[in-house]
């Protein structure tokens, strides 16, 4: 049985989704253009733009390079570009994190 979507991700996926269609848009391509680059059918386009979150992340980081945009995509989930980050930067990570006993 599949799992719900949460109500956060529905609502990332859509922001993203629009974001992608803006990107597109102030380039000045269309959506079969844009889906030509990356590699994907328009359909898919289609369905990351309208805030689809059963897209693959594939998908999107392809979308992304079709924009020119993917090289900020891992900084943008960089923890140490985070205050929390750059605090424990000095700090030994543990390989694993498990919950106490």
């Amino acid at each position: 049985m599949k799992r719900p979507t949460p109500v956060a991700v529905k609502l990332a996926a859509r922001s993203i989704g629009e974001s992608v269609a803006t990107w597109r848009k102030l380039y000045g391509i269309t959506s079969q253009e844009l889906a030509d680059r990356a590699s994907v059918s328009r359909t898919t386009l289609s369905r990351l733009e309208n805030g689809d979150p059963s897209v693959s992340f594939e998908t999107f980081l392809r979308v992304c390079r079709g924009l020119g945009v993917l090289d900020g995509i891992p900084e943008a989930v960089d923890p140490y570009e985070t205050d929390l980050g750059r605090i424990r930067a000095d700090q030994a990570l543990p390989q694993r994190v498990r919950k106490p006993k």
